[in-house]
């Protein structure tokens, strides 16, 4: 597959309109290969003044691995819900079920020119804000420092600066996301905790879009 056809998604229908899913890039490959995978479509499109998630999954199946497709200049309180409703409709599936089967974001590496894929199948989302109590890291629209009570720090930095304070009672950790941010900000983020947080915590936390 040629590089520039990473960027842009084409699919052509039988109604002779093309659409477009504009992808978010990475200088790093998280997966580089999934197999057995169902494509699911999440375009950007506008009506007026109105931008619309346009949901397409009509060639997905329940038991393979699923790979999201989404446009990256759309905003996280458009995109999550969609994501939402595919991941239970996913979980909740008993007759063809695959425990197997994981979920991806796709985005394209700008270093590597190829297609690469972030999981996310343990992520469980929620759209309201963290209860008292959560340790919050705070992921903002436009800033690429992550707000931890008053401090701002690195993505790098966030396992060294928890593990230094002393709690009486280790707190739930759980990200909050600015629900205006642009779903390519979110996969940026994404990609760092994948790299600096992720594999580093015994129980992924929750993810907030709010």
């Amino acid at each position: 597959m040629k590089y520039f056809s990473l960027i842009f998604i084409f699919l052509l229908f039988s109604c002779e309109e093309k659409k477009d899913v504009l992808l978010p890039k990475a200088n790093i490959s998280i997966v580089k290969d999934v197999q057995d995978h169902s494509p699911i479509y999440i375009f950007f499109k506008t009506e007026g003044k109105d931008t619309i998630a346009d949901v397409n999954r009509k060639n997905s199946i329940i038991s393979t691995n699923w790979i999201f497709n989404i446009d990256k200049r759309l905003p996280l309180r458009l995109v999550i819900p969609e994501v939402m409703k595919l991941q239970d409709k996913k979980r909740a599936e008993k007759a063809h079920k695959n425990e197997k089967a994981e979920n991806y974001y796709s985005y394209a590496d700008s270093i590597g020119k190829n297609m690469a894929f972030l999981p996310f199948t343990k992520v469980y989302y929620k759209t309201e804000k963290p209860t008292e109590g959560s340790f919050v890291f705070y992921f903002r629209k436009g800033k690429k420092q992550v707000l931890m009570g008053n401090k701002e720090i690195k993505i790098s930095e966030i396992l060294q600066h928890f593990y230094s304070i002393k709690f009486e009672r280790v707190p739930d950790v759980v990200f909050l996301f600015d629900k205006n941010m642009s779903y390519d900000e979110y996969i940026q983020d994404k990609i760092l905790l994948q790299k600096y947080v992720s594999y580093n915590l015994d129980k992924l936390p929750l993810e907030f879009i709010f």
